[in-house]
């Protein structure tokens, strides 16, 4: 659940003429508008919730035209989704791609006024704004947040997703992992203290978990002027998110989705250790394909952009049985690690 790296100067809030991380944020909106999104903030009603539809909005971007190849993309832990997808839209698009790409619940500039902070509360949301354009089958992408959501998108609406890729998604951690010593922290308090980061030296702790190749200088100003940008909001409701998502989590309760799985990690992920990787393999079995990226860590999202996006759009071009294809697919993974660490 990567946060972007750090903002390149200090300011004030979200609308100051001083703050480079609002100028950035403004930065990735206008490269969405560039690639022909547009933003809307969609209303939603949801089953069984409060009659109000008023009383969750999910702010999502789409494209301007009727989508015919509709990809819905599902951001992590961090910012908003623009600050996340930014580098995938113009390959995505040209390869022929409608990218819908929403803010979760409690990013962005999306919301709700509802206690339920559940992953299938919020696949309910992303499904409910998908119908209200008109998206009725998609193909779906998360990365590790996102991808749990994703992953519950998949097993509730069957009809809707028909491919799911999956990057760096530990949906099949438990919560007896973290007091066993699988993940950096030993709780769920300390998860959430390290993923909804206060103050510059927690920002600093989970770039350096999350990256690789962290950025050598983060002075502390620019990091205020992240955290008062993009990281104030919603505070609260985001731990709650993790409480609900990691709470008894056990590996039992997961239902093994249908649709042909992509799961996509980087090999040095101390976030979601490999071994949640293998996990998601073993139990999704032949209906799946893992792919490991080389010298990248859980963000390697923003880490390998290229080779991450070259995987996603291998994959969803595919016919299904080739797409599940080991064999056929280990030569060309082989390929891009290498081109990846530099050895070729």
């Amino acid at each position: 659940m990567p946060p972007p790296p750090p903002p390149a100067a200090a300011g004030g809030g979200r609308r100051s003429i001083l703050s480079f991380a609002a100028a950035r944020d403004r930065c990735f909106s206008r490269r969405f508008l560039r690639a022909g999104l547009r933003p809307l903030a969609i209303p939603v009603p949801i089953a069984g919730a409060d009659a109000d539809a008023a009383a969750t909005t999910v702010h999502v971007w789409v494209p301007a035209n009727p989508p015919r190849n509709p990809l819905l993309l599902l951001h992590g832990f961090g910012a908003s989704a623009t600050w996340q997808w930014a580098p995938y839209l113009r390959p995505l698009i040209a390869a022929g791609f409608d990218p819908i790409v929403p803010d979760l619940l409690f990013f962005g500039a999306s919301s709700t006024r509802l206690a339920d902070r559940s992953d299938a509360f919020q696949a309910r949301s992303v499904m409910a704004a998908m119908d209200a354009i008109g998206v009725a089958r998609f193909g779906l992408v998360g990365v590790s947040y996102g991808g749990f959501v994703g992953y519950r998108m998949a097993a509730m609406f069957p009809e809707a997703v028909e491919r799911v890729a999956l990057v760096c998604a530990g949906v099949c951690l438990e919560e007896k992992d973290l007091a066993e010593g699988l993940f950096p922290v030993a709780g769920v308090g300390e998860a959430a203290a390290l993923l909804v980061p206060r103050r510059p030296e927690e920002v600093r702790r989970l770039v350096r978990l999350t990256f690789v190749r962290p950025p050598c200088i983060m002075p502390s100003c620019f990091l205020w002027d992240y955290i008062k940008v993009m990281g104030s909001d919603y505070i609260q409701e985001k731990t709650e998110l993790l409480y609900a998502l990691i709470n008894e989590r056990q590996l039992s309760n997961l239902p093994r989705i249908s649709q042909p799985t992509l799961i996509v990690w980087g090999e040095r992920d101390r976030v979601f250790p490999m071994e949640l990787a293998h996990r998601l393999k073993r139990h999704l079995g032949d209906n799946s394909r893992l792919v490991v990226i080389r010298n990248a860590g859980h963000a390697v999202n923003l880490e390998k952009p290229k080779d991450v996006c070259r995987n996603i759009i291998e994959f969803f071009q595919e016919p299904v049985a080739e797409a599940l294809n080991d064999e056929k697919h280990a030569s060309i993974h082989r390929r891009i690690c290498d081109v990846s660490s530099g050895t070729v």
